[in-house]
């Protein structure tokens, strides 16, 4: 980190900070505030050692909207004309966050609704499992700060097609264009696709290295993606609701200044700590994609078909689980390798079923082992049933007898 590089953390209301900043004087601005939940939030810190917690409790929408309107007002004010803000905001405050933010900043300074999406445990309540927030971005002008960034093609892109170049024909048909030899015309390098407004940024995991235990933590690629879009470095990022300090972090990393406000102590005090001492998660989702985590056996699991089952990606024991389980425990199933017996699997499938509460366990064999002599060495809860390969070799045997 430059030693250029500044950063300032200040435990105080942010309308009182923001009013005391210079006009037009900060580049990008980060907020996300309290989510109108109407609820105590608390969590425990990653050492057990620290409860934090923060009330987001209002008297009625209209506290809650002037309560974000007076700060808006002062965000506008040290904006500067290339600069932009990124709104965070949950789905009961979206339509006050964007009636606001119309308001201050125009509706013609809207640029994007951001979607940032991840997967979390499913829930059983009676509604679509919450697996979304939304970033709304605006700017103060039409003259704003903008670093183009790309993602990778879709796998179902026909890349060779995009590297050619189009022409019309007389009938306005797309056609690929060609030179006066024929030959079509290349479209020069490409980089991928423009970054779109949904991204695809894992949640915070409880084992994460970067996790404090602040309750509403965001992930710092989410922040690097949102500082390295809209400013460039040597710039300033103020964050008013700074809570775990993860936008003054980012934005050191990426050589930007970093203003954070924040009424509590504890997010200040822990804001100050992680300036300190920066540890960054590594997510192999983001390096390289959710197919990485895909590892199951196709042509393992192909023996399956018809089978109403759930494929297990990163188990040696079990390559799938039945979507019926029996007395609510789950089935697990393992397909017998070529270069394993049949006891093996068997011991193999028990061992990784066992934390699970199985009571039945299938392994399908592939391979004539002569299983019954077996029975009173399999492990309790292990059933064996022939692959069709199998059945079909006995029944071509006994038809030959």
């Amino acid at each position: 980190m430059s030693s250029k590089i500044k950063a300032e953390v200040h435990h105080a209301d942010c309308l009182i900070v923001l009013q005391n900043m210079n006009y037009e004087s900060i580049d990008l601005v980060y907020l996300d505030p309290p989510f109108f939940t109407q609820k105590s939030h608390r969590l425990v810190s990653r050492d057990r050692k620290k409860i934090f917690s923060f009330d987001d409790i209002w008297v009625s929408e209209e506290d809650y909207s002037g309560f974000l309107f007076q700060r808006l007002k002062a965000i506008h004010r040290v904006l500067s004309r290339d600069g932009s803000i990124f709104f965070h905001c949950a789905p009961n405050a979206n339509h006050l966050a964007r009636a606001l933010l119309d308001e201050v900043f125009g509706p013609e300074m809207f640029r994007s609704e951001i979607i940032w999406y991840y997967r979390r445990w499913s829930n059983s309540r009676r509604r679509l499992l919450p697996a979304h927030q939304t970033i709304y971005y605006y700017t103060k002008s039409d003259e704003f700060t903008f670093n183009l960034a790309w993602q990778e093609y879709s796998p179902s892109t026909n890349i060779d097609q995009i590297l050619q170049q189009r022409a019309r024909d007389t009938f306005g048909k797309s056609i690929y264009k060609r030179d006066e030899l024929g030959n079509i015309e290349p479209n020069g390098d490409k980089h991928g696709v423009p970054l779109s407004d949904v991204w695809d940024i894992p949640y915070l995991n409880p084992k994460a290295k970067e996790r404090t235990g602040y309750p509403t933590q965001k992930p710092l690629h989410l922040l690097e993606r949102i500082i390295c879009l809209s400013s460039n470095e040597g710039d300033t990022v103020v964050d008013p609701f700074c809570g775990s300090g993860t936008t003054l972090l980012a934005a050191n990393l990426l050589g930007r200044n970093a203003i954070g406000i924040d009424v509590s102590e504890d997010a200040v005090e822990l804001t100050r700590q992680r300036l300190k001492n920066p540890i960054r998660s590594k997510s192999t989702l983001l390096v390289k994609g959710r197919d990485s985590y895909r590892n199951a056996d196709e042509t393992l699991l192909s023996m399956l078909l018809g089978v109403k089952y759930v494929p297990v990606q990163r188990n040696s024991g079990i390559d799938a689980f039945l979507k019926e389980g029996i007395d609510e425990t789950p089935v697990p199933i393992r397909v017998q390798r070529e270069d394993e017996t049949i006891l093996e699997a068997a011991h193999k499938l028990h061992k990784a079923s066992r934390r699970k509460g199985a009571k039945l366990m299938l392994l399908v064999a592939i391979s004539e082992g002569g299983y019954f002599q077996f029975d009173d060495d399999l492990p309790e809860g292990v059933v064996i049933i022939d692959s069709p390969r199998l059945s079909i070799e006995k029944i071509l045997r006994d038809s030959g007898d």
